[in-house]
């Protein structure tokens, strides 16, 4: 009978029990330092790795437990030549430590299925420390950002970086930074802007506020305007704000008034829509307000080109 992926998964990564059915007390792994607890590859059969593709004459220079820490990454769906190359810690890593690492998410309410995005997205939280780096991230989201227990799902598959962030050198720094300009809603930094709190203060979030303040928008305002849109703190100003402020600025002739009334612009694509929306504006002769033009779907575009006279 051939082998499932559940049962490699079973007998490779993730543990038998539902960690949601244990006690608060047993929800941390017990081999959080340098546990000897046995791992299920002793029990598994043989023979199913014997099958896999890894374990082909071709790969005879491989250890049979990098081998078998590779199968592991990838039933999980996580890249392992990947994660292993962003991630160097894993080629010494044990299963016993990635293991511990599943338990202890589930324990929090990580499901299975969400392990591929949060490893894929940042293997680094493979090799952690679970008391020293994991533990307080969980800590910092219950007694900083008010996240119930049952919502950490909610909020980690939203940014798995939370977990690879460091609470006091960023999560910390971000959200008081955050907290002085005037961000106030913590469920919505906490569920809908978490980008902001993995951004850092220095490199990120103050050169973003001075690239506005710097096109001769006042501090004050332009601190109203991420306040209005979050997302002009995560854009790139190499990529993003200059080349898109010089077509707003020189081609498309507009003013600075017109980006404080809209400064959801800069987040359409430059390529994609604001030009040639731009294009189609200007050939059929008509004047469509930015926010329409930009906002509207291709539908509802032919039609305000026919209501403002271009067609």
């Amino acid at each position: 009978m051939p082998v499932t992926t559940a049962a490699l998964q079973s007998s490779l990564c993730f543990s038998p029990h539902n960690p949601s059915s244990s006690s608060s007390s047993s929800s941390i792994p017990s081999n959080l330092q340098t546990s000897n607890t046995t791992t299920h590859l002793a029990a598994k059969p043989q023979s199913i790795l014997q099958k896999h593709p890894l374990y082909t004459p071709t790969h005879t220079k491989l250890s049979l437990q990098f081998k078998e820490k590779i199968l592991c990454l990838e039933i999980m769906g996580v890249d392992a030549g990947k994660a292993l190359s962003q991630n160097p810690n894993l080629h010494s890593a044990t299963l016993d430590s990635i293991q511990a690492i599943i338990t202890f998410l589930q324990s929090k309410g990580i499901q299975e299925k969400d392990l591929a995005k949060i490893f894929g997205m940042c293997p680094h939280i493979l090799t952690s420390n679970i008391k020293t780096e994991l533990i307080p991230v969980f800590d910092f989201l219950s007694d900083y950002l008010q996240v119930p227990e049952h919502n950490f799902r909610k909020v980690i598959n939203k940014c798995p970086r939370l977990l690879a962030s460091s609470v006091s050198d960023q999560l910390k720094p971000a959200l008081f930074y955050l907290q002085r300009l005037g961000f106030k809603d913590l469920h919505a930094l906490a569920y809908h802007d978490s980008v902001l709190l993995v951004s850092s203060v220095e490199k990120t979030l103050v050169p973003k506020l001075n690239f506005l303040v710097g096109l001769g928008i006042p501090r004050d305002e332009a601190v109203g305007l991420v306040l209005r849109c979050p997302a002009l703190l995560t854009f790139s100003i190499e990529n993003n704000y200059k080349p898109k402020y010089e077509y707003f600025s020189v081609d498309m002739g507009l003013k600075l008034e017109d980006l404080k009334e809209f400064p959801q612009y800069f987040a359409f694509s430059l390529e994609k829509r604001i030009k040639p929306r731009h294009m189609e504006v200007v050939q059929s002769g008509v004047h469509v307000p930015l926010p329409l033009m930009l906002k509207s779907t291709d539908e509802e575009f032919r039609e305000l080109l026919k209501q403002f006279g271009g067609g």
